[in-house]
């Protein structure tokens, strides 16, 4: 079985891939103090929740954002696991068509995750709209390259930012906000990042199919993707495992490829 490891700048999410099927899955939080010993114990109590182990994982895969927790996230791999995970990144790694940028070597790994799975599973030109720290519109092509960006904050990176650069506004939670204007501090600031972010994704996603000038497929994914979809009738579908299961495919197309050889 495969342990698929995303490390991003928020979170750390494991999954364990049987074949394509993903068996398990959890969520941590990123903490670059994190040690490899740290990681085994709280991971050896999820497995076995699910009737697993470290026994029954014979290879890995990262992709990661934060260079500082690699090394920890690697070595539990080779201490407990026995095994050197491949690294998305890497450029031994065949990831498909070259991206299609003027520094293809900036890409966020997450990001080229997200290309592999969503030209595996949607047909022609796609937009992935990724829901995280930052809010990401991702072009893949019809041929599978990775075809240039968008980046613009996160709705929870923006509503922080508010009540740390302004001392009367408070911290709140990102909701749907039922109406758009606020009769009270609390709900202001929730409709105007709830319904800032509905214009500007909308804006941006009609912007982009615009301008690249063909049919284009919406997929949203991340972990705000089904608060704003009701309200976004651009996006297409939904796809919370997008990335996971990019890394589940690197890993195959390149396994096959070792054996081969």
């Amino acid at each position: 079985m495969l342990l698929a490891i995303d490390a991003g700048n928020t979170n750390v999410v494991f999954a364990v891939y049987e074949g394509a099927k993903m068996r398990a899955q959890w969520r941590a939080v990123t903490q670059v103090s994190r040690t490899a010993d740290e990681y085994a114990v709280w991971l050896s109590q999820l497995l076995a929740l699910e009737g697993l182990c470290f026994a029954d994982l014979n290879a890995a895969i990262i992709a990661t954002v934060v260079p500082a927790v690699l090394f920890d996230l690697r070595d539990m791999c080779r201490k407990y696991l026995k095994t050197e995970p491949m690294r998305v990144g890497d450029p031994a790694l065949d990831l498909g068509p070259r991206p299609n940028v003027e520094r293809p070597d900036t890409v966020g790994a997450d990001r080229l995750c997200n290309t592999v799975a969503a030209h595996e599973r949607y047909p022609g030109a796609v937009i992935v709209v990724d829901f995280g720290t930052a809010t990401n519109f991702d072009i893949v092509a019809q041929d599978g390259a990775f075809d240039g960006s968008v980046i613009a904050p996160g709705a929870n990176l923006s509503i922080e930012a508010l009540h740390q650069a302004a001392a009367l506004l408070p911290r709140v939670a990102i909701q749907r906000a039922h109406k758009v204007i606020g009769r009270d501090t609390a709900s202001s600031m929730q409709s105007g990042v709830y319904w800032g972010y509905v214009g500007l994704i909308t804006g941006l996603i009609n912007g982009i199919k615009a301008e690249y000038g063909k049919p284009m497929t919406v997929v949203a994914t991340g972990g705000l993707s089904h608060l704003f979809r009701p309200d976004i009738a651009a996006i297409d579908h939904i796809d919370p495992d997008l990335t996971m299961r990019g890394l589940m495919l690197i890993h195959a197309r390149n396994a096959a490829k070792i054996i081969s050889t």
